[in-house]
């Protein structure tokens, strides 16, 4: 029953009914690359501390108040939230790094209506086989730091179980099954999960 329940990403957190919601959503995915979840989310207490910074994580508010300028976020956050550890400011540096994709999200965000306009738009590119993959590569190149692989996996805990994260672990392991060609992408390694997914009849976040 907990494997079912698990397999049902919803039920263990619902989709968001807000703008807001969605936008924090993507902020609590873009932490999840690499070592971001520790030097951003465990310095803060979590994503969700952000909320005075990023005006209650009002997409609009924040495009408002900070225009491009992802510097002026980095210095709030250490102003108001006193973040633990060393803040490197550096471009390439994960503060700063995360800070561009809170705007690029932002701006995201806000080209919908509602979070039911995002959920439609993502219904459209789920409903065929053919145009799935394309939901991921487009949210990468719209979200600094969102990769293919971590738009995947904001796709399916949203409910959109159609989208398997294409990760280092099966990576390895499809690779080990001769079910990939070494040095091949992640669009290649998504295919190849959907593809198995479809021979064993269940979705493809169950492969």
């Amino acid at each position: 029953a907990l494997v079912e329940r698990y397999l049902n990403p919803v039920s263990l957190n619902p989709r968001p009914a807000t703008k807001q919601g969605l936008y924090q959503r993507i902020l609590e995915s873009a932490q999840n690359a690499n070592m971001k979840a520790g030097v951003i989310g465990r310095s803060i207490g979590g994503v969700a501390k952000l909320a005075p910074v990023l005006e209650n994580f009002a997409p609009d508010a924040v495009l408002a108040k900070y225009g491009t300028e992802w510097q002026r976020i980095l210095d709030e956050i250490v102003m108001t939230l006193h973040p633990r550890g060393q803040i490197r400011r550096s471009p390439r540096s994960i503060w700063p790094h995360y800070c561009q994709t809170i705007l690029s999200a932002a701006a995201f965000v806000q080209q919908f209506g509602t979070a039911d306009d995002f959920y439609t738009w993502v219904a459209f590119f789920d409903q065929d086989d053919r145009v799935r993959p394309s939901l991921p590569m487009l949210l990468s190149h719209e979200i600094k730091g969102f990769g293919f692989a971590l738009s995947c996996d904001f796709l399916k805990e949203l409910g959109y179980v159609d989208f398997p994260k294409p990760d280092v672990h099966l990576r390895d392991i499809f690779t080990a099954l001769g079910l990939l060609s070494d040095g091949e992408d992640d669009y290649q390694l998504f295919k190849a999960i959907v593809r198995v997914a479809r021979h064993a009849n269940v979705t493809p976040y169950n492969a």
